[in-house]
């Protein structure tokens, strides 16, 4: 069960990672509410015409940059480890957010700042799950993958709050728009500093053969040496081993293997999965969709309480559920309860459109009530489990690919949805919500028919799971690690068959 300085270690480690995902979420959040500001609209001089096109392009830009930022870092972190990369994302990152934050009075030149954030934000939501995956104990390693989601509703949440705060508290200037993108800079430093605290991924040193390096790591993360943390460095010794047997050097081919194949279509399928629940649209543009269901001029601050509904729902999930009901029911039940919700909202929007002037009518309540138990249910399920999932189901070898893959189609279909949403809010009203619902509701059958269970498993474990003819035959390697492992010697870091310990103890 490990020891509780190991516990500790591991969530500070996952604490620490998952800053990258609160500063993704945290811009994600910060551009729907200061695009509805006066001020920023005044300071780079555009018309209201031109307000959908900014609002499409500041959000699909920054997809843009984390797209082909995927594929940068699958070789980068293959060379130089999980910490260097998170460290170079933070750096990245941090000089988007600087030019974001000057007044240039030209928005192409935010554009191009939400480029290069882009960049950064795109590496740490590949080396995020990875990093935390390989190192997490497999009895937590639920709530430490699900903490990558419960930190995207702190950000969002905070993003929430700090647009709502500037556009009560300070009057329009620039200052009111230059303070929440600025205050980027503090998670984005965070994030960078974080890594000189941490040790790299024991599967990544395992990977290249520097073993010694690898069991001090697996010693730090698990709180101290033990029998028991020594056969787990065997079992991941082996596991290497065994996925190095097939061939030398990863080789492209190896995509159509059966269960690499298989596994690889799981994690395309359900990041695109996660853009068609609706989500990721509701949080960028929360201010416009308020508005669009009726929530008139409290729409920043009903925003405001939107964020908290999702940290509260995926605290919930993080603590007494991941690990209790399982990746697919979650996954399916979430589905289902956010198509009946996005039906709901449709409905009511539908026979009861909001006014433009006037207070929140009750119709608008019961929409707004609607979008924070879709919410709730989102980061109860479709929310935490895709990136949790991702970064577990691929094996040492393949793990840079399959997530930088994976990765890369959540920004891609993430561009695609945050460059439709605005549109569809605008011209098709109601059945955007409608639209949602079937995609909910088609998401059950694909969680059931599709997604295998890996809850409690070890990452080595995986192999066998996703087993199909020749996904890899030295799969005994590892079963025979499991039932006598070979021991480290401190001294001189070989390795010698602990069978004979065991039968003279």
């Amino acid at each position: 069960m490990g020891t509780p300085l190991g516990n500790v270690r591991a969530f500070f480690l996952a604490g620490v990672c998952c800053i990258g995902s609160f500063l993704f979420a945290y811009d994600t959040g910060i551009i729907g509410g200061i695009l509805v500001l006066p001020s920023f609209q005044k300071d780079f001089r555009y018309s209201n015409a031109a307000k959908t096109n900014v609002n499409s392009n500041s959000n699909s830009l920054l997809q843009a940059g984390a797209f082909f930022s995927c594929f940068f870092i699958w070789p980068f972190t293959a060379r130089y480890g999980r910490r260097w990369s998170i460290a170079l994302a933070s750096l990245i990152f941090c000089i988007g957010a600087i030019i974001q934050t000057i007044n240039t009075h030209h928005i192409a030149a935010f554009y191009v700042a939400r480029v290069i954030s882009g960049v950064g934000v795109g590496m740490a939501t590949v080396m995020i799950p990875m990093y935390s995956a390989e190192m997490a104990p497999k009895h937590i390693r639920g709530r430490m993958g699900s903490m990558f989601q419960f930190f995207f509703t702190l950000g969002v949440m905070t993003s929430y709050w700090v647009t709502y705060a500037v556009s009560v508290h300070i009057k329009p200037s620039s200052r009111q728009w230059q303070i929440p993108i600025g205050l980027q800079l503090v998670p984005g430093g965070l994030l960078g500093l974080g890594m000189l605290f941490l040790k790299e991924s024991v599967r990544f040193l395992a990977k290249k053969g520097r073993n010694e390096e690898a069991l001090e790591s697996l010693i730090w993360i698990r709180g101290g040496d033990s029998e028991e943390v020594r056969e787990e460095m065997d079992q991941i010794i082996a596991g290497v081993e065994a996925e190095h047997l097939q061939t030398e050097g990863f080789k492209w081919k190896e995509v159509i293997q059966p269960a690499n194949r298989y596994r690889l279509f799981i994690t395309v399928t359900i990041q695109i999965g996660v853009q068609l629940t609706g989500n990721t649209s509701l949080a960028y543009y929360a201010p416009q969709v308020f508005a669009a269901v009726g929530a008139g001029d409290s729409k920043l601050l009903i925003t405001g309480f939107f964020g908290v509904v999702k940290v509260v729902a995926c605290g919930l999930f993080l603590i007494f559920l991941v690990d209790r009901i399982g990746r697919r029911w979650a996954l399916m039940s979430g589905a289902f309860v956010m198509g009946s919700c996005m039906l709901i909202i449709a409905l009511i929007t539908k026979t009861h459109p909001p006014s433009a002037t006037g207070g929140i009518k009750p119709a608008g309540v019961a929409s707004i009530t609607m979008i924070y138990l879709e919410a709730m249910a989102y980061n109860s399920s479709w929310g935490p489990v895709p990136w949790l999932y991702m970064g577990e189901i691929f094996n040492t070898r393949f793990r840079e690919a399959g997530i930088a893959i994976g990765t890369a189609t959540q920004w891609l279909f993430n561009f695609a949805f945050s460059q439709i949403t605005p549109h569809a809010v605008a011209n098709l009203g109601w059945r955007t919500f409608l639209m949602f619902c079937i995609f909910n509701w088609s998401l059950v059958f694909y969680a059931y028919f599709f997604v295998k269970e890996t809850a409690k498993k070890s990452l080595e474990e995986m192999d066998a799971l996703f087993a199909a003819k020749g996904a890899n035959p030295d799969i005994a390697a590892l079963e025979d690690a499991k039932l006598g492992p070979r021991r480290i010697n401190s001294q001189d870091g070989t390795q010698t068959p602990e069978h004979s310990l065991h039968n003279g103890r």
